[in-house]
């Protein structure tokens, strides 16, 4: 415990002792390969749990059945409980809010976030409960209507089977983060039957490293996770594609560069749409008069009114659930219409956010094929006569844009390219979806820096690092390195005073206060003690800097580093509480000793 000691001097001494943490158990790399097998085994039947438990709530809420068998990719066309199918995700909807509220609250909404937030925040924590909670709350969700995906609750059920493993056999935090990595890319790959899409999503959107010793166990979870998929589910992919034929490079002409282009363009602005909406519901829904069971409820009906309105006008609901039947209904050239297919999309950008907002547990990741696959056929029908020569069919376009606004609204570019690749197993596809993919994601980061993953943790105060080093201390925090014993030294102070204490030496960092406010900050190590023994008369403030670095103590290294190296300072100040901390906020400082030995302990060879 932190304790302050006050002479009459005017000065304080903070101490308090930096206790070393138990040490960490770390296996071998073949002992964590073997462990991370044993996670996408495991995963791999939770995916197939999981789609049975959504076939089971949907069947009897949709069609009034007892029922583990449904195909998600077949339409099927009016419920039969008629206009009283508003009710189910009303139903649904209270079990969720229940649920979630009661036992894991971290198993609302997409799920990824979380997961992120673990890493980063949490040193890879996420607890069992989570993988059976979102499991029941988002099989709920998705099989009473809401328009959420399966692909989200997988992953934060992968990772939390992961996470948890390793938290029982007392793993440390990177071998942690990287079977809580591997159950993620294992969810991924078994749920689409993409292998190499599952480890591109790990690599991109979750692991702070990349190497050997994070890289190989993702493989090898994603790879049995896939296996599991092909043997209980079946090889195909998670969309029958049809011969899809892409103009390939040499024979581009100007209309289908012009079509790409455009496509990739009006995806960025979608994702953009998309990200914005979500956080306006997310944020608009809590601030509704009552509880979190009426302000579900408001949003669950609308999810009800409008499959009714659908399913009036068109013969089905379309935009309820996970949405593969409409993406194959595209896919097949079935649906061609660039009005339904404009207010497809716009029905299911609002159901989605709705859902979300309301307090639905479930994933972003098939909402965002189905926007896509909705948009990029809108797009070629409405420009076939202004292109005729584009070469861009309804199905084609789709494939593109699915590609596009997964890639933009992600942040894992690469990831929807290899993703979309493996979907169709078309090589001519490539360079469309490159261009598109990275002209949408372009626009997505110029209109909002954050992807639809991270913009919610940024309200919480949680940043995300936007680019990947090769070092875990970047999921350490200030408080995790800080140390804790520093001097206070009021202004008008003497170097002779502030010296005077007998265990005071050069090593520790001087905080310069006045009236209680940070005035200047004195790194360790800086001569001080060698000038007080020739001008002790000298005041105290006379050398500190007079650019202060501060950050939390929940603040990243990554975000501390930065600021160090901008302002070009020695050692930052480490507060906790009040927005304008005062010395009193204080809890240690880092310096760069303290820097160097985190990364020099965080290094392997």
């Amino acid at each position: 415990m932190v304790t302050v000691l006050t002479s009459g001097n005017g000065k304080a001494i903070v101490g308090g002792s930096n206790k070393p943490t138990s040490e960490e158990r770390r296996v071998s790399l073949l002992t964590l390969c073997g462990l991370a097998l044993v996670i996408g085994v495991m995963t791999g039947f939770g995916a197939v749990a999981f789609r049975a438990l959504i076939a089971f709530v949907h069947n009897l809420s949709y069609n009034g059945r007892l029922s583990f068998v449904y195909d998600a990719n077949v339409s099927e066309g009016p419920s039969r409980f008629g206009d009283f199918v508003l009710l189910s995700p009303i139903i649904g909807g209270l079990i969720v809010v229940f649920l979630v509220k009661r036992f894991a609250p971290e198993a609302k909404g997409h799920g990824v976030p979380e997961v992120m937030d673990a890493v980063f925040y949490k040193h890879g924590n996420i607890r069992g409960t989570v993988a059976v909670i979102k499991a029941l709350a988002s099989a709920l969700s998705i099989g009473s209507g809401a328009a959420v995906g399966r692909e989200g609750p997988i992953i934060q059920i992968g990772s939390a089977l992961g996470s948890s493993f390793a938290q029982f056999i007392g793993l440390s935090t990177w071998q942690k983060i990287t079977l809580l990595s591997a159950g993620a890319g294992a969810g991924i790959a078994a749920t689409f039957n993409t292998p190499l899409g599952g480890v591109l999503f790990a690599l991109e959107i979750l692991l702070p490293e990349v190497s050997n010793r994070t890289f190989l166990p993702v493989v090898v979870a994603t790879g049995a996770a896939t296996t599991i998929g092909r043997i209980m589910i079946g090889p195909d992919p998670a969309f029958a594609v049809p011969d899809v034929q892409f103009p390939m490079v040499a024979s581009f002409n100007v209309q289908e560069a012009v079509a790409f282009v455009l496509l990739g363009l009006l995806c960025g602005f979608a994702a953009w749409a998309f990200i914005r909406l979500l956080v306006f519901m997310e944020d608009g829904f809590p601030k509704l008069p009552g509880n979190e069971y009426t302000q579900n409820i408001v949003g669950m009906a609308v999810i009800g009114l409008m499959m009714v309105g659908l399913t009036r006008t068109f013969g089905h609901s379309y935009i309820d659930g996970v949405g593969y039947s409409v993406i194959q209904t595209i896919l097949d050239h079935k649906m061609t219409s660039a009005g339904l297919l404009a207010l497809l999309f716009a029905m299911k950008l609002i159901a989605t956010t709705v859902s979300l907002g309301c307090g639905a547990s479930g994933g972003i990741f098939s909402p965002s094929l189905y926007l896509g696959a909705t948009l990029g056929a809108a797009f070629a029908a409405a420009t076939s006569s202004i292109l005729p020569h584009s070469g861009l069919t309804p199905s084609s376009a789709a494939i593109v844009g699915m590609a596009a606004i997964v890639g933009a609204g992600t942040g894992g570019v690469m990831t929807a390219i290899v993703m979309v690749f493996e979907m169709t197993r078309d090589y001519a596809i490539i360079v469309p979806v490159i261009v598109a993919v990275a002209l949408a994601a372009g626009v997505r980061r110029a209109l909002v820096n954050e992807t639809i993953y991270t913009v919610k943790l940024r309200h919480r105060g949680h940043r995300i690092p936007k680019e990947r080093h090769i070092n875990l201390y970047l999921v350490r925090q200030a408080q995790d390195i800080m140390e804790r014993r520093f001097i206070v030294a009021k202004a008008g102070t003497t170097l002779k005073q502030t010296m005077l204490a007998e265990d005071t030496d050069d090593a520790r960092a001087i905080v310069v206060e006045r009236e209680g406010r940070i005035a200047g900050l004195i790194p360790p190590r800086s001569g001080l003690w060698v000038e007080s023994q020739t001008n002790p008369d000298l005041l105290v403030e006379r050398f500190a800097e007079s650019q202060v670095v501060i950050c939390r103590d929940d603040d990243l290294l990554s975000l501390v580093f930065a600021r160090l190296k901008r302002r070009r300072a020695g050692a930052a100040i480490v507060f906790r509480g009040a927005s304008r901390p005062r010395v009193s906020d204080i809890v240690g400082i880092i310096t760069k000793r303290a820097i160097a030995d985190e990364v020099i302990s965080s290094y392997e060879d």
